[in-house]
């Protein structure tokens, strides 16, 4: 287990082992991330697959460094890995997860071979990649797989990364504003199986989101993207010909395909 180092003499005591808590409680109490009842939910689920389609700025980010924290910490030698459509967004991630790590008096450092990457004492690590296939291949017995944004990386790079949970067993979590009704994130969210848990957060659900700011969100960007953006709701591309539930609607399985 990950010892908590003592901090200089008159500081408040060292929080308590993470095993000895529930995830919840200990963020709070170790990391001082008062998670809400969605995120403490997050938090505490023993699912090895779970989707997040959430408003933004509901604290996705924060609740997943907080749940990657709690893995490094738990779990000795483990590795997180955490893909984002950019190294900037990547490099975000961390610096949450780095503010976590302080908070219980270590000092956060690399792990030597990764660029965007925290070592902790106990030998787990977590990592942070940009979305590009080609220079994410090459890890393995990952135990928790954060993908960030989801519904901005590509379907290739989603498909490069599933296998490095093959041999671990480890679990895997798509977190995102939804886009558009295409790609594995609204796939997996309309028709994943039951493995998935699915938890959705809306803006109008959201303590920390205003009614008065959001009525002017709403006035500001129009219905559409506001649908989009702050209520989890999935929008044809502006760009399609048809609408997805035109096309799906015209897929059918009672019609025998020609034979030639």
């Amino acid at each position: 287990m990950w010892q908590v180092k003592l901090r200089r003499k008159g500081a408040a005591p060292p929080a308590p082992a993470a095993d000895s808590l529930g995830a919840a409680e200990w963020a709070r109490d170790a990391l001082g991330f008062p998670a809400d009842r969605l995120q403490a939910r997050i938090l505490e689920t023993h699912a090895k697959r779970g989707i997040l389609n959430c408003t933004r700025q509901w604290g996705k980010s924060t609740v997943t460094a907080a749940m990657a924290v709690h893995q490094a910490v738990h779990q000795a030698g483990s590795l997180t890995l955490v893909v984002s459509p950019s190294a900037r967004q990547s490099a975000e991630f961390l610096r949450k997860a780095a503010v976590f790590v302080r908070k219980l008096g270590i000092r956060p450092k690399g792990d030597g071979d990764n660029q965007l990457s925290l070592a902790c004492p106990n030998g787990s690590r977590i990592v942070g990649l940009p979305g590009t296939e080609a220079t994410i291949r090459g890890f393995s017995a990952v135990a928790l797989l954060l993908v960030d944004e989801a519904s901005r990386v590509s379907d290739s790079l989603y498909m490069a990364i599933r296998p490095m949970l093959a041999v671990s067993g480890g679990a895997l979590w798509l977190m995102s504003t939804p886009y558009c009704r295409q790609g594995f994130f609204y796939e997996t969210w309309t028709h994943g199986g039951p493995e998935w848990e699915r938890i959705r957060a809306p803006a109008t659900e959201c303590p920390r989101i205003q009614p008065e700011f959001l009525r002017e969100e709403r006035a500001t960007m129009g219905a559409r993207s506001f649908q989009r953006e702050y209520m989890c709701e999935f929008e044809d591309s502006v760009s399609a010909l048809f609408q997805r539930d035109v096309l799906d609607n015209a897929i059918t399985s009672e019609v025998q395909p020609l034979r030639l």
